[in-house]
Formats: structure tokens, C-alpha cells, sequence
């Protein structure tokens, strides 16, 4: 069922009719639930409230900051000295990956996808080099901290990490600046005539709400001071918990409770794409029960860098990267695995979402936010650079680890 999902998801149309992402994913659920090979009681289980609750803040968020006008205001002070189409995706790349390791790599997702189409549509840029751009900073940059993605606090949570921060600072800071870089070259190679030379089109930036904006301003404040709390509590020991749907409902909760268009932001969400993690997560429980991924990865555990490495870009494309590391974690310290390993498993889990559109959640969430916007990726057009790209990180993983 999984393959008939990725091909189906990789071709989108059948005759006349064109299918979105999550209704293929939808498809693919309900098919495992009527012919039994997961028990409804075990599907509704099998979704993460979590994840749910969080997306649902966030979403809410990014839909005040977007309609707000505060993200197109933003972009035009931030971005207007770029001067150049590739000044400009250098400043998105390496703004929105170091970013994702703080605000995480969902949160950019959701917050940047309107962004950039925004920025495509003013200066004449092709909204899939936009979209691409954006998809790959967030996915790289999200490797270096702890904070980045769930995959990676699974690990330094679990992993017995004694000063997380600082041991991914330590292994991952350079390589992954090395990372954001080397997705410059290849966005450069793959779309050359997009990095022509040409000044920008200079412009004012629109109307802002002055509400809204304050309400937005206000939001993204909460969110970088309990994300403040969260880290400084994490490196003094502090103890103190703050779940990530929790941090999201509070950011949320000035604009649900201050804006006076609350009701047509929770219209406006994405709920396609919350839809899609529900059935993914159904999905994902019945490939799971199979039992067919575990026992391939008990046969291939080892601590080698880079059967780590690869294990988890390819496994991740499959049984989803947090659900991997959940699984391979445990054999890991098992085998007495030291640092390096760790490192290697989040870093390669991450950047799996770099080889194909369902190897992150946050590819989904833009090209779902995309296709609101009559703008996408497609499967194929995703992999013709994720998957050399992914190979090519991987490598500058791997010899950074093995020199560290």
C-alpha cells in the first residue's frame, strides 16, 4: 500500500483528474482501515495529538502573519539590499536555514511558504526555485540544534546527551554551514538562468494592518521567549517542560483571542495539510505493524557513521524520520554507540528530507501552502535535485564525523 501511495503521490493525475498530496494520502489511509490491515481504535491511536495541536497553532500564526500584510513588510526590509536574484536566494537560503534551528523547521515552513511566493511574484523569480529554496534551507539548517526538528530532540533527550546544544554546536555547526552552501550552488546549477544577472525590481512594500501587525509582533515574541526559556532551562539543568503544542497555542492564542478576523484566519488554515499528517499517521502505524522495517533495520544496526547515515536518509523516506529514530535510538545505545553516532542520526534523518517531498514534514506543509497559492513542486521535480543534493550532504557529514 505504501508503494501504490509514493507512485500515486509521484504521478498526482489519473485521465482528467488531478489529485493533491493529502487526498492521496487520505486514499491511502482509508484503504489500509477497510481492508483491515490496521483496526480503526489502532488508527485513531496512531495520530500524533501532539503534532496536531502544534501544526493547528502554528498554522494559525502564520496565517495572521500573512494576511496581515507584517510578512511582506518584513521581506521588503530584510531582503532589499540583495540587488541580484542570486543575492536574494542566498539571503533566503542562509536567513530561513540558520532560523529553522530555533524556530524550528515546521514553524519556517508554514511562516515562509507565503513569503517567498510573495517575493517570486514581486521581482519575476520562479516560484519553484523559490518554493525549492526555501523547502531545502529549512530542511538543512533545522540539523544544526537540538531545537530544530522533533527527530533531533528525540536524540539529545534520549540519547543521554549532557550539554545537547553544545555537543550539536561542536559536530554539526560547520558542516552544516557547509550544507546551506552547497544547496546554493546546486539551486545555482539546476536553475542557471534564473541566477542571471539583473537588479531586482525595486518596490514599496504593501499596506500593513497596524492591529494585525501588533497582534502578529506579539505572537512571534511569545514564541521566542518560551523557545528562550525552553533553551536556557535545557542548558542549566533547570528541569522546566514545555511541550511544543503548548508553545504553539500560546503564540496562537493573541490572535484568537485580539484579532478581529479570528474566525476567517481558522477558516483560512490549512486544514488539507492537517488532514494529510492524520492520514499519514494511519498510514505510517499499518506499514509499522508489517514489522518488515524493524526487522530490516535490527539485521543492519551498526555504529558506522555512514550506514547510519544512510540507513536513515533511506528508512526515513518510508516509516517517517521521527518514528525511525525512535526505533534505531534504542539499538544504537544498545550497541554502546558513542557521540558521533547520535550525531550521525540526526543528522541523517534530517537531511532525508532533502532527497524526496515525503522525507519532511515541511516539504508538505510548503507545497501544500503552495498549492493554495495555484503555485507546487512535483514529485519528480523535488528529486531531480534532492536526490544528488542529499548524497552530496551526506558526504560532508560523513567526513566531517570521521575527522572530528
Amino acid at each position: 500500500m505504501l508503494a501504490a501511495v509514493f507512485l500515486f503521490i509521484a504521478v498526482r493525475q489519473v485521465g482528467r483528474f488531478r489529485f493533491a498530496i493529502w487526498q492521496v494520502m487520505l486514499l491511502g489511509a482509508l484503504a489500509v482501515l477497510l481492508t483491515g490491515q490496521i483496526s480503526p481504535l489502532d488508527a485513531l491511536h496512531s495520530i500524533n495529538v501532539d503534532v496536531m495541536v502544534f501544526l493547528f497553532g502554528m498554522f494559525i500564526v502564520g496565517e495572521a502573519l500573512a494576511s496581515s500584510g507584517y510578512l511582506e513588510c518584513f521581506a521588503h526590509r530584510f531582503y532589499r539590499h540583495a540587488g541580484t536574484p542570486q543575492g536574494l536566494i542566498i539571503l533566503i537560503v542562509l536567513s530561513t536555514g540558520l532560523l529553522s534551528a530555533f524556530l524550528m523547521n515546521d514553524t519556517l515552513a508554514i511562516i515562509g511558504t507565503p513569503l517567498v511566493l510573495a517575493l517570486a511574484k514581486r521581482h519575476r523569480i520562479s516560484p519553484k526555485l523559490m518554493l525549492l529554496s526555501l523547502a531545502i534551507a529549512i530542511t538543512t539548517g533545522s540539523v544544526l540544534s537540538p531545537i530544530g526538528n522533533p527527530q533531533n530532540m528525540l536524540v539529545a533527550t534520549d540519547g543521554g546527551m549532557a550539554s545537547p546544544f553544545v555537543t550539536f554546536a561542536q559536530y554539526l555547526l560547520i558542516p552544516t554551514v557547509l550544507n546551506l552552501l552547497v544547496a546554493v550552488l546546486f539551486l545555482r546549477f539546476f536553475f542557471r538562468t534564473e541566477f542571471a544577472s539583473r537588479s531586482l525590481k525595486s518596490s514599496s512594500p504593501g499596506a500593513c494592518d497596524r492591529r494585525s501587525v501588533h497582534i502578529c509582533q506579539c505572537s512571534l515574541a511569545i514564541i521566542l521567549f518560551l523557545i528562550g526559556v525552553k533553551t536556557a532551562a535545557s542548558l542549566l539543568g533547570l528541569g522546566i517542560i514545555m511541550p511544543l503544542p503548548l508553545l504553539a497555542i500560546c503564540a496562537a492564542a493573541p490572535v484568537l483571542i485580539f484579532s478581529e478576523d479570528r474566525s476567517g484566519i481558522v477558516k483560512r488554515i490549512d486544514w488539507c495539510t492537517l488532514v494529510f499528517f492524520a492520514a499519514m499517521f494511519v498510514l505510517m502505524a499499518s506499514v509499522w505493524q508489517t514489522g518488515f522495517f524493524q526487522s530490516f533495520i535490527d539485521n543492519g544496526a551498526t555504529k558506522s557513521v555512514p550506514v547510519i547515515l544512510t540507513t536513515s536518509i533511506i528508512a526515513s523516506q518510508f516509516i517517517s524520520n521521527v518514528p525511525f529514530v525512535a526505533l534505531y535510538l534504542p539499538l544504537l545505545q544498545q550497541s554502546g554507540s558513542s557521540a558521533d553516532g547520535l550525531i550521525a542520526l540526526a543528522a541523517g534523518s534530517t537531511i532525508a528530507g532533502n532527497l524526496t517531498i515525503l522525507g519532511a514534514a515541511s516539504n508538505v506543509i510548503i507545497i501544500q501552502n503552495a498549492d493554495k497559492q495555484g503555485e507546487t513542486i512535483t514529485f519528480a521535480e523535488f528529486a531531480k535535485i534532492g536526490i544528488p543534493l542529499t548524497i552530496v550532504q551526506a558526504m560532508v557529514y560523513w567526513i566531517w564525523l570521521s575527522i572530528i
